[in-house]
């Protein structure tokens, strides 16, 4: 994907699923959404162990906040996906399944699986990971 592909997908985003969204305020992925938050995006938290993070009703599961986001009449754009890698393809795996699928799935800077970004590949979803998405927004300038 080239950086202007990625501006042009991250320009027409306008909900993005955090999944592992931490509602402790010194965590990255709590910084990084607040980032897209301010920018812009609808957060679309997904942690089971809290019903609510940065003010946004929080999901147990992806299929949870797409059936959620489908309500509101627009489909999860972006998977931003906070886990270590070992549980990343899990996660990638249930951004695949979901209907619509994702039009990006993102892993966090430190998060890596070659076989999940296969994946993803193979199915026709863009794939970014081991980058993280508030430091490529500011330098795409979105």
């Amino acid at each position: 994907m080239t950086p202007e592909e990625l501006r042009a997908l991250l320009r027409e985003a306008k909900i993005i699923a955090v999944v592992g969204l931490s509602p402790k305020p010194h965590r990255p992925s709590h910084g990084v959404a607040r980032y897209l938050k301010d920018v812009g995006y609808t957060i679309v938290p997904v942690n089971p162990l809290h019903d609510e993070i940065l003010g946004e009703r929080s999901f147990p599961s992806l299929a949870a906040a797409a059936l959620a986001a489908a309500a509101r009449e627009h489909p999860i754009d972006v998977v931003d996906v906070f886990r270590r890698s070992e549980f990343a393809g899990a996660v990638v795996d249930e951004a695949l399944a979901l209907r619509p699928p994702p039009r990006l799935i993102w892993l966090q800077q430190g998060v890596v699986d070659h076989a999940a970004a296969g994946r993803a590949r193979a199915a026709g979803v863009p794939f970014v990971m081991d980058r993280c998405l508030a430091v490529d927004h500011q330098l795409l300038e979105v």
